[in-house]
Protein backbone atom coordinates (compact mmCIF):
# COMPACT_ATOMS: atom_id res chain seq x y z
CA UNK A 1 0.00 0.00 0.00
CA UNK A 2 1.74 3.33 -0.77
CA UNK A 3 2.77 5.44 1.98
CA UNK A 4 0.06 8.62 0.78
CA UNK A 5 1.41 10.87 3.02
CA UNK A 6 5.13 10.06 2.71
CA UNK A 7 4.11 10.69 -1.01
CA UNK A 8 2.76 14.41 -0.86
CA UNK A 9 5.51 15.10 1.90
CA UNK A 10 8.58 14.14 -1.15
CA UNK A 11 6.47 15.35 -3.74
CA UNK A 12 4.71 18.76 -2.56
CA UNK A 13 6.47 19.48 1.18
CA UNK A 14 3.49 21.45 2.01
CA UNK A 15 4.21 23.86 4.55
CA UNK A 16 2.31 25.35 7.56
CA UNK A 17 -0.12 28.51 6.38
CA UNK A 18 -0.86 26.77 2.81
CA UNK A 19 -4.02 25.69 1.57
CA UNK A 20 -4.54 22.55 -0.49
CA UNK A 21 -7.26 22.09 -3.05
CA UNK A 22 -8.18 18.41 -4.47
CA UNK A 23 -9.97 18.77 -8.06
CA UNK A 24 -12.54 16.58 -9.81
CA UNK A 25 -14.52 16.72 -13.12
CA UNK A 26 -18.19 15.73 -13.02
CA UNK A 27 -19.77 13.46 -15.95
CA UNK A 28 -22.83 15.80 -18.08
CA UNK A 29 -24.97 15.96 -20.53
CA UNK A 30 -23.29 14.54 -23.69
CA UNK A 31 -20.31 12.73 -21.49
CA UNK A 32 -22.17 9.67 -19.75
CA UNK A 33 -20.10 8.68 -16.28
CA UNK A 34 -17.86 5.27 -16.36
CA UNK A 35 -16.40 3.01 -14.14
CA UNK A 36 -12.57 4.49 -14.23
CA UNK A 37 -14.07 7.76 -13.63
CA UNK A 38 -16.27 6.71 -10.56
CA UNK A 39 -13.11 5.54 -9.55
CA UNK A 40 -10.92 8.48 -9.88
CA UNK A 41 -13.39 10.75 -7.86
CA UNK A 42 -13.67 8.09 -5.04
CA UNK A 43 -9.72 8.00 -5.47
CA UNK A 44 -9.48 11.46 -4.71
CA UNK A 45 -11.45 12.06 -1.83
CA UNK A 46 -9.30 8.78 -0.09
CA UNK A 47 -6.09 11.33 -1.17
CA UNK A 48 -7.78 14.66 0.48
CA UNK A 49 -8.69 12.41 3.65
CA UNK A 50 -4.65 11.51 3.56
CA UNK A 51 -3.87 15.15 3.13
CA UNK A 52 -5.96 15.69 5.98
CA UNK A 53 -4.11 13.97 8.11
CA UNK A 54 -0.35 15.34 7.26
CA UNK A 55 -2.21 18.78 7.13
CA UNK A 56 -3.12 17.98 11.41
CA UNK A 57 0.46 17.38 11.59
CA UNK A 58 2.02 20.30 9.62
CA UNK A 59 -0.55 23.25 10.19
CA UNK A 60 -1.80 23.61 6.99
CA UNK A 61 -5.36 23.59 5.47
CA UNK A 62 -7.42 21.26 3.23
CA UNK A 63 -10.18 22.75 1.43
CA UNK A 64 -13.69 20.64 0.59
CA UNK A 65 -13.19 18.83 -2.66
CA UNK A 66 -13.59 21.39 -5.82
CA UNK A 67 -15.65 19.93 -8.59
CA UNK A 68 -16.83 21.15 -11.74
CA UNK A 69 -19.00 19.72 -14.99
CA UNK A 70 -16.22 18.10 -17.64
CA UNK A 71 -14.45 19.73 -20.37
CA UNK A 72 -14.66 17.18 -22.66
CA UNK A 73 -11.09 17.41 -24.20
CA UNK A 74 -7.59 17.74 -22.90
CA UNK A 75 -6.56 20.92 -21.99
CA UNK A 76 -9.32 22.63 -23.15
CA UNK A 77 -10.24 25.98 -21.06
CA UNK A 78 -12.28 24.95 -17.49
CA UNK A 79 -16.11 26.49 -16.98
CA UNK A 80 -17.06 29.48 -15.09
CA UNK A 81 -18.31 27.90 -12.47
CA UNK A 82 -17.84 24.60 -10.17
CA UNK A 83 -18.62 23.49 -6.25
CA UNK A 84 -16.73 23.47 -3.36
CA UNK A 85 -18.11 21.33 -1.27
CA UNK A 86 -21.99 21.93 -1.22
CA UNK A 87 -21.03 25.85 -2.52
CA UNK A 88 -21.11 26.94 -5.98
CA UNK A 89 -18.42 29.48 -6.64
CA UNK A 90 -16.25 31.19 -9.25
CA UNK A 91 -14.26 28.28 -10.34
CA UNK A 92 -11.19 30.50 -11.21
CA UNK A 93 -11.42 32.02 -7.64
CA UNK A 94 -11.43 28.84 -5.94
CA UNK A 95 -8.11 27.64 -7.74
CA UNK A 96 -6.86 31.04 -7.09
CA UNK A 97 -7.59 30.92 -3.42
CA UNK A 98 -5.39 27.53 -3.39
CA UNK A 99 -1.12 27.45 -3.00
CA UNK A 100 -1.33 23.80 -4.25
CA UNK A 101 -4.30 22.14 -6.51
CA UNK A 102 -4.23 18.44 -7.12
CA UNK A 103 -6.23 17.58 -10.03
CA UNK A 104 -7.42 13.93 -10.35
CA UNK A 105 -9.87 14.40 -13.54
CA UNK A 106 -11.49 12.50 -16.54
CA UNK A 107 -9.93 15.74 -18.99
CA UNK A 108 -6.65 16.96 -18.98
CA UNK A 109 -6.93 20.68 -16.89
CA UNK A 110 -2.78 20.72 -17.14
CA UNK A 111 -2.81 23.93 -19.44
CA UNK A 112 -5.18 25.74 -17.93
CA UNK A 113 -3.60 25.09 -14.21
CA UNK A 114 -0.34 26.44 -15.90
CA UNK A 115 -1.39 29.26 -16.93
CA UNK A 116 -2.61 30.05 -13.38
CA UNK A 117 0.56 28.96 -12.26
CA UNK A 118 2.46 31.53 -14.69
CA UNK A 119 -0.21 34.61 -13.05
CA UNK A 120 -0.10 33.44 -9.16
CA UNK A 121 3.15 33.84 -7.52
CA UNK A 122 2.18 31.38 -4.88
CA UNK A 123 0.40 28.76 -6.84
CA UNK A 124 1.34 25.06 -8.14
CA UNK A 125 -0.29 22.43 -9.33
CA UNK A 126 -0.54 18.70 -10.08
CA UNK A 127 -2.16 17.52 -12.81
CA UNK A 128 -3.37 13.56 -12.98
CA UNK A 129 -5.65 13.41 -15.87
CA UNK A 130 -6.89 9.67 -16.23
CA UNK A 131 -5.35 8.90 -12.86
CA UNK A 132 -5.80 4.77 -11.48
CA UNK A 133 -5.41 4.07 -8.09
CA UNK A 134 -3.19 0.43 -9.75
CA UNK A 135 -0.57 3.38 -10.41
CA UNK A 136 0.24 3.52 -6.64
CA UNK A 137 1.65 0.64 -7.18
CA UNK A 138 3.80 1.34 -10.13
CA UNK A 139 4.78 4.88 -11.42
CA UNK A 140 3.62 6.48 -7.80
CA UNK A 141 5.58 4.31 -6.23
CA UNK A 142 8.56 4.80 -8.04
CA UNK A 143 11.52 5.89 -5.97
CA UNK A 144 11.59 10.21 -7.10
CA UNK A 145 15.41 10.76 -6.33
CA UNK A 146 16.15 8.43 -9.12
CA UNK A 147 13.75 9.86 -11.02
CA UNK A 148 15.18 13.02 -11.06
CA UNK A 149 18.19 12.04 -11.87
CA UNK A 150 17.16 10.67 -14.98
CA UNK A 151 15.11 13.84 -16.04
CA UNK A 152 18.35 15.72 -15.34
CA UNK A 153 20.27 13.34 -17.46
CA UNK A 154 17.75 13.89 -20.70
CA UNK A 155 17.64 17.93 -19.66
CA UNK A 156 21.54 18.31 -20.21
CA UNK A 157 21.94 16.45 -23.21
CA UNK A 158 19.03 18.27 -24.32
CA UNK A 159 20.62 21.38 -23.79
CA UNK A 160 22.42 23.40 -27.16
CA UNK A 161 20.70 20.50 -28.97
CA UNK A 162 19.12 21.88 -32.46
CA UNK A 163 17.84 18.63 -34.01
CA UNK A 164 16.12 15.88 -32.43
CA UNK A 165 15.98 12.61 -35.49
CA UNK A 166 13.65 10.04 -34.89
CA UNK A 167 13.58 7.01 -36.15
CA UNK A 168 10.50 4.30 -35.41
CA UNK A 169 9.86 0.99 -35.28
CA UNK A 170 8.32 0.75 -38.43
CA UNK A 171 10.96 2.27 -40.48
CA UNK A 172 9.20 5.90 -40.57
CA UNK A 173 11.17 8.96 -39.82
CA UNK A 174 10.69 12.58 -38.50
CA UNK A 175 13.15 15.54 -37.51
CA UNK A 176 12.19 17.83 -34.83
CA UNK A 177 13.26 21.19 -34.72
CA UNK A 178 14.75 22.74 -31.08
CA UNK A 179 16.36 25.67 -31.91
CA UNK A 180 14.99 28.68 -30.20
CA UNK A 181 13.52 26.05 -27.47
CA UNK A 182 14.63 25.08 -23.78
CA UNK A 183 13.83 21.99 -22.50
CA UNK A 184 11.58 21.58 -19.26
CA UNK A 185 11.91 18.95 -16.63
CA UNK A 186 8.61 17.16 -14.89
CA UNK A 187 10.60 15.21 -12.21
CA UNK A 188 8.53 14.69 -9.28
CA UNK A 189 9.44 17.35 -6.95
CA UNK A 190 6.87 20.55 -6.48
CA UNK A 191 7.79 22.04 -3.09
CA UNK A 192 6.27 25.40 -2.02
CA UNK A 193 8.01 28.40 -3.87
CA UNK A 194 10.08 26.15 -6.22
CA UNK A 195 11.91 28.16 -9.17
CA UNK A 196 10.64 27.72 -13.06
CA UNK A 197 7.60 25.37 -14.07
CA UNK A 198 5.16 24.96 -11.24
CA UNK A 199 3.12 22.21 -12.48
CA UNK A 200 3.60 18.91 -12.83
CA UNK A 201 1.62 15.29 -14.25
CA UNK A 202 2.08 13.14 -11.63
CA UNK A 203 2.64 10.04 -12.08
CA UNK A 204 5.85 12.01 -13.15
CA UNK A 205 9.34 11.16 -15.22
CA UNK A 206 9.78 13.06 -18.45
CA UNK A 207 11.52 15.90 -19.76
CA UNK A 208 10.15 17.65 -22.67
CA UNK A 209 10.39 20.32 -25.10
CA UNK A 210 8.26 22.40 -27.48
CA UNK A 211 9.67 21.92 -31.37
CA UNK A 212 10.73 25.49 -32.82
CA UNK A 213 7.24 26.55 -34.49
CA UNK A 214 8.06 28.53 -37.09
CA UNK A 215 7.00 32.15 -35.00
CA UNK A 216 9.97 34.12 -35.94
CA UNK A 217 9.75 35.65 -39.64
CA UNK A 218 11.34 34.53 -42.04
CA UNK A 219 12.58 31.88 -40.59
CA UNK A 220 10.25 28.29 -40.95
CA UNK A 221 10.61 25.22 -39.35
CA UNK A 222 12.59 22.22 -39.76
CA UNK A 223 9.88 20.06 -37.98
CA UNK A 224 9.35 17.61 -40.94
CA UNK A 225 9.05 13.94 -41.93
CA UNK A 226 6.24 11.00 -41.67
CA UNK A 227 4.81 10.01 -37.98
CA UNK A 228 2.81 6.28 -37.52
CA UNK A 229 0.22 5.83 -35.41
CA UNK A 230 -1.90 2.92 -34.88
CA UNK A 231 -4.83 2.66 -33.76
CA UNK A 232 -7.41 -0.17 -33.94
CA UNK A 233 -4.72 -2.22 -35.55
CA UNK A 234 -4.82 0.52 -38.11
CA UNK A 235 -1.63 2.37 -39.39
CA UNK A 236 -2.25 5.75 -40.01
CA UNK A 237 0.39 8.08 -41.64
CA UNK A 238 1.01 11.68 -40.23
CA UNK A 239 2.87 13.16 -43.19
CA UNK A 240 4.63 16.74 -41.32
CA UNK A 241 6.51 19.92 -42.72
CA UNK A 242 7.39 22.73 -41.21
CA UNK A 243 5.97 21.51 -37.69
CA UNK A 244 2.63 20.71 -38.84
CA UNK A 245 0.63 17.72 -39.99
CA UNK A 246 -0.02 18.45 -43.05
CA UNK A 247 -1.53 15.21 -44.64
CA UNK A 248 -2.92 12.25 -42.95
CA UNK A 249 -2.37 8.17 -44.67
CA UNK A 250 -4.57 5.47 -44.61
CA UNK A 251 -7.38 3.52 -45.78
CA UNK A 252 -9.85 3.39 -42.38
CA UNK A 253 -11.90 4.79 -40.07
CA UNK A 254 -8.81 5.99 -38.04
CA UNK A 255 -7.27 8.19 -40.76
CA UNK A 256 -10.70 9.52 -41.60
CA UNK A 257 -11.03 10.73 -38.08
CA UNK A 258 -8.04 11.95 -37.32
CA UNK A 259 -7.88 13.77 -40.93
CA UNK A 260 -11.17 15.55 -39.74
CA UNK A 261 -10.29 16.78 -36.72
CA UNK A 262 -7.12 18.58 -38.19
CA UNK A 263 -9.12 20.11 -41.18
CA UNK A 264 -12.28 21.22 -38.77
CA UNK A 265 -8.99 22.75 -37.28
CA UNK A 266 -5.44 23.17 -38.66
CA UNK A 267 -4.20 24.56 -35.01
CA UNK A 268 -4.38 20.87 -34.04
CA UNK A 269 -2.50 20.23 -36.57
CA UNK A 270 0.63 21.90 -34.73
CA UNK A 271 3.76 19.63 -33.37
CA UNK A 272 3.35 20.44 -30.05
CA UNK A 273 6.21 18.68 -27.78
CA UNK A 274 8.71 15.99 -27.90
CA UNK A 275 9.38 14.35 -24.75
CA UNK A 276 11.34 11.62 -22.73
CA UNK A 277 9.66 9.38 -20.05
CA UNK A 278 12.46 7.95 -17.56
CA UNK A 279 10.15 6.69 -15.05
CA UNK A 280 11.03 3.07 -15.01
CA UNK A 281 8.30 2.07 -12.45
CA UNK A 282 5.64 3.21 -15.40
CA UNK A 283 3.98 0.68 -17.33
CA UNK A 284 2.40 1.18 -20.59
CA UNK A 285 -1.35 -0.03 -20.31
CA UNK A 286 -3.02 2.36 -22.60
CA UNK A 287 -3.48 4.98 -19.71
CA UNK A 288 -1.53 8.22 -21.66
CA UNK A 289 -0.74 9.80 -17.63
CA UNK A 290 1.47 6.34 -17.24
CA UNK A 291 2.33 5.83 -20.66
CA UNK A 292 4.04 8.83 -21.25
CA UNK A 293 6.35 7.86 -18.01
CA UNK A 294 7.85 5.08 -19.97
CA UNK A 295 9.68 6.43 -22.93
CA UNK A 296 9.56 8.59 -25.66
CA UNK A 297 6.55 10.43 -26.95
CA UNK A 298 5.14 13.47 -28.92
CA UNK A 299 2.00 15.55 -29.15
CA UNK A 300 0.12 17.83 -31.72
CA UNK A 301 -1.96 21.00 -30.27
CA UNK A 302 -1.83 23.60 -27.69
CA UNK A 303 1.78 24.03 -26.66
CA UNK A 304 1.70 27.36 -24.84
CA UNK A 305 1.27 25.85 -21.38
CA UNK A 306 4.49 23.79 -21.95
CA UNK A 307 6.79 26.82 -23.90
CA UNK A 308 5.55 26.98 -26.98
CA UNK A 309 3.65 29.56 -28.83
CA UNK A 310 0.22 27.96 -29.82
CA UNK A 311 -2.65 29.08 -27.43
CA UNK A 312 -6.66 29.34 -27.09
CA UNK A 313 -6.76 32.49 -29.21
CA UNK A 314 -4.99 29.90 -32.20
CA UNK A 315 -7.88 27.63 -32.17
CA UNK A 316 -11.28 28.27 -34.31
CA UNK A 317 -12.99 28.06 -31.25
CA UNK A 318 -12.02 27.32 -27.16
CA UNK A 319 -14.19 24.07 -27.73
CA UNK A 320 -11.36 22.91 -30.41
CA UNK A 321 -8.58 23.10 -28.09
CA UNK A 322 -6.12 19.94 -27.92
CA UNK A 323 -3.14 18.96 -26.69
CA UNK A 324 -2.87 14.97 -27.61
CA UNK A 325 0.12 12.95 -26.83
CA UNK A 326 0.92 9.65 -28.68
CA UNK A 327 3.26 7.35 -26.91
CA UNK A 328 6.22 4.80 -28.27
CA UNK A 329 7.21 3.25 -25.15
CA UNK A 330 7.98 -0.10 -25.06
CA UNK A 331 4.95 -1.94 -24.68
CA UNK A 332 3.50 0.43 -27.63
CA UNK A 333 2.82 -0.92 -30.60
CA UNK A 334 5.18 1.16 -32.32
CA UNK A 335 8.41 2.59 -30.54
CA UNK A 336 10.91 4.57 -30.95
CA UNK A 337 13.90 2.51 -32.36
CA UNK A 338 16.50 5.47 -32.17
CA UNK A 339 16.53 8.96 -31.02
CA UNK A 340 19.63 11.01 -31.51
CA UNK A 341 20.08 14.33 -31.25
CA UNK A 342 22.59 16.46 -33.07
CA UNK A 343 24.37 19.85 -32.36
CA UNK A 344 25.35 23.07 -34.22
CA UNK A 345 29.27 21.73 -34.57
CA UNK A 346 28.44 18.60 -35.79
CA UNK A 347 27.71 16.12 -32.81
CA UNK A 348 25.31 13.99 -31.76
CA UNK A 349 24.24 11.83 -29.35
CA UNK A 350 21.99 8.77 -29.17
CA UNK A 351 19.58 9.19 -26.20
CA UNK A 352 17.94 5.80 -27.45
CA UNK A 353 19.06 2.84 -29.73
CA UNK A 354 17.26 -0.21 -29.44
CA UNK A 355 14.37 1.11 -27.98
CA UNK A 356 16.34 1.58 -24.90
CA UNK A 357 18.29 4.34 -23.27
CA UNK A 358 21.55 5.04 -23.82
CA UNK A 359 21.77 8.57 -21.65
Amino acid sequence: MLDLEKLFTDVFDPQPGEVVTFVVDLPREGLADHEGWRARRAMAARWREAMLRLAAVRGFAVRPLLAYPATGANNAELPREGRLGDETVELAEALAASTLVIAMTEYSATAPLGTLAERLDDFRAASMPGVEERMEGTALAADYRQVAARCRAVFDVLQGAVLCDVLFSTGHRCWFDLRHRTAEMDDGYLPRGKAGERIINLPSGETFIVPYEGEHEALPSWTAGTIPVLEDEELVLFHVAANSITAVEGEGAAADRYAALFDADPARANIAEVAFGVNERAEVTGSVLEDEKAGFHWAFGRSDHLGGVVGVEDFASPANVVHHDIVYAAGNPIQAERVALHYPDGRQVVVIEGGEYKV
